[in-house]
């Protein structure tokens, strides 16, 4: 038997046997099976009166309380003071925006429209106020610290023993083959080289269906395995591969289908997406801090955007560094022990994952119901509903994911987590769940339902506008409502981008983003670029919403993970409907109402320039010209960790190959 895998047959045997077990079994460890069976959805109705019924005998929906009950460092008692300070900022400035718009809103139209003007405002406001005080306590946190959340410094020199097992499994179907595995390569020579690498096990768990990406995944499987091999023969990371047969429930189902199998066998498992690319010191980190704090039941990372060339994927580079850590920081500040869980790059308390987090369908039809698509913050909230924490902690470091490469490829992606988000909502009343999950259940359905609430905000004000007396020459009626309007969502939009560069400055790093000019002036280009791209989302995600909302099929398709340009054609196809209806409403506007185009331009411009901006950002050369410039750089720019320098050059020398081959 193998001290490894107590299960695994002798060498002289297991082949043969394996081979006639299952066509898989070559591939992959015996199997240990050990049970996950799901616990079926008690319903939003049913779940608002069990809550009523609960009040009303002074007790609490029942919750299972299976983790260690070791008493915590006392994070509940700074959670809520924190959550209380958060929610107080929060409705000060929705407050008082709220008092300025209503004492500017155009006496114009109908009550009951004026009314659903304010309404909407009111709730826009405080959507808009919760990330920027998220980011202010992120900036808090940058420039001061805090000793309530989990930090990688809390285990440094502590050693990892030797029967801590961890799995790392990689879900893919229909990937790119080079991006897989060139970071896959690096993640596992650099987890070897710090020496526990026989502690961990990779399977990449495949769900692909194309015959050609089958067979490039095999071969690829069986080069990274000859590449782990020691001079014993022994590799010195294990790696296995196996192809699901019967594909359900996409990747939820696929990691479901793992732990089944051979979840016994490990203590803890790391989640990577197909794009992921993690250093061994944060995989041993991770371990550690789940040995060190029995009560987490996932702890997940802060990754880092990087990879792809393109304007598009550096200024979101950009963006994520300077001002997306602040509220990364801001999250972890006010959520602490009930955090978010991203789905990758985190790990997971297998056997707690096993009893409590499994996902039963939801009833009904339409696209609401079935399979859970976004499921990483309902097992999030499942994994704090059985007592155990969930922590984001954001200095384990060595944590890489690549964005998408352009805006279609973005569109592609949030066109699948809309429809998983606002699913979600169906759960916000489910027995058992805290406070925190539900609130973030419905902040994840409200990021995509902000769109639509944007677009019959401005649509209800014009119209208002419309209704109103006329003016004297030279007077816009948008002079006293959208003022007071555009003042207070600019400084709560863009303040916390200026407080991003602030903290980079304070804290001296401006060198590693190429010095304080370079700075400052990749920071106007982001800004530009995101204001040309974010009527275009609201427009993308409003129409998403409806979609979703109406029942119709989603296509689950990943975006693309290798740039390749976004051809005219495909540009004007997409974006061609949002341009003509643009240009249509701008001619109508300049021939009927020419007061009122000046400022209406902010949106309507970028939405009649869609398919030009979708091109431009996202084509290489011009990306590559700012990154020769000195434009977007990014720290790891600047100095390359060590994994992600092995995983560029293990995609140069795939692709390198597969051009040789295809020429031959």
């Amino acid at each position: 038997m193998d001290a490894r895998h107590p299960a695994r047959l002798s060498a002289t045997t297991r082949p043969s046997l394996r081979e006639q077990r299952h066509p898989n079994s070559v591939t992959a460890p015996p199997l240990l099976r050990g049970s996950m069976p799901p616990r079926p959805w008690q319903g939003f109705w049913s779940g608002l009166g069990s809550a009523a019924l609960g009040c009303l005998a002074r007790q609490l929906p029942p919750r299972v309380h299976a983790a260690p009950q070791n008493v915590g460092p006392g994070w509940e008692h700074a959670a809520r003071r924190r959550r209380l300070t958060f929610l107080t900022l929060t409705l000060t400035i929705t407050l008082l925006a709220a008092t300025l718009f209503t004492t500017l809103q155009p006496a114009a139209g109908p009550g009951w429209l004026q009314l659903a003007h304010a309404v909407l405002f009111v709730v826009l406001t405080t959507w808009v106020a919760t990330g920027f005080v998220t980011a202010l306590m992120g900036a808090w946190v940058l420039l001061r610290g805090d000793p309530h959340s989990l930090s990688a410094s809390q285990v440094r020199g502590q050693p990892l023993a030797d029967d801590v097992r961890t799995a790392i499994v990689m879900p893919i179907c229909n990937e790119d083959v080079t991006t897989v595995f060139a970071g896959l390569r690096a993640t596992c020579e650099s987890l070897a080289g710090t020496g526990h690498g026989r502690q961990f096990d990779v399977f990449v768990l495949s769900d692909s269906r194309e015959p050609g990406i089958i067979a490039a995944e095999r071969q690829a499987w069986e080069d990274l395995r000859a590449a782990m091999a020691s001079e014993t023969g022994e590799p010195s990371v294990q790696v296995y591969y196996r192809l699901r047969r019967r594909r359900s429930h996409r990747k939820a189902g696929n990691v479901a289908d793992f732990c089944r199998r051979w979840g016994r066998l490990y203590r803890y498992m790391v989640v990577l997406d197909a794009d992921s690319v993690m250093s061994g010191k944060s995989l041993v980190t991770l371990a550690k801090l789940m040995e060190a704090h029995p009560r987490a039941g996932i702890i997940q990372t802060a990754t880092q955007s990087i990879g792809h060339p393109t304007l598009h994927a550096r200024t979101q580079q950009f963006a994520a560094r300077v001002t997306g850590r602040l509220f990364t920081l801001g999250m972890q500040f006010w959520q602490l022990g009930e955090s978010h869980y991203w789905g990758h790059n985190a790990i997971i308390r297998v056997e707690p994952f096993m009893r409590h987090c499994a996902l039963a369908p939801l009833s009904g039809r339409g696209g609401l119901s079935g399979g859970i698509l976004s499921h990483d913050f309902v097992e999030a909230a499942l994994m704090r509903r059985a007592g155990y924490e969930v922590w984001l902690v954001a200095d384990v470091g060595g944590s890489f994911e690549q964005q998408p490469p352009d805006l279609l490829s973005e569109l592609q992606r949030d066109r699948r987590w809309c429809q998983g988000n606002l699913q979600n909502a169906r759960l916000i009343a489910e027995p058992g769940l805290h406070g925190m999950h539900r609130a973030m259940l419905a902040v994840g359905a409200m990021s995509y339902l902000s769109a639509p609430l944007w677009l019959g905000f401005m649509t209800i004000g014009l119209a208002l506008l419309l209704m109103g007396p006329g003016q004297p020459a030279g007077a816009s009626p948008l002079a006293g409502a959208s003022v007071g309007l555009w003042l207070v969502t600019l400084t709560l939009l863009f303040l916390p981008r200026v407080l991003g560069v602030c903290a980079v400055l304070i804290k001296g790093q401006q060198r590693s983003f190429g010095g304080a000019w370079r700075l400052l002036g990749s920071a106007l280009l982001e800004s530009a670029v995101a204001l040309l791209q974010a009527p275009v989302r609201m427009v993308a995600h409003s129409v998403f919403v409806w979609v979703a909302l109406t029942g119709m099929k989603i296509e689950w398709k990943s975006p693309p993970r290798e740039s390749a340009g976004v051809p005219w054609h495909a540009a004007a196809s997409r974006m061609g409907p949002i341009q003509l209806a643009a240009v249509v409403f701008m001619g109508t506007l300049a021939l009927t109402h020419p007061d009122l185009l000046p400022w209406l331009l902010p949106v309507t411009l970028p939405l009649a320039l869609a398919a030009f901006t979708t091109v431009v950002t996202g084509h290489d050369g011009l990306g590559r010209w700012a990154r020769a410039q000195g434009w977007l750089l990014v720290p790891e720019e600047s100095w390359s960790p060590a994994v992600l320098r092995k995983a560029w050059r293990h995609a140069s020398v795939l692709l390198a190959h597969r051009g040789l081959m295809q020429a031959g």
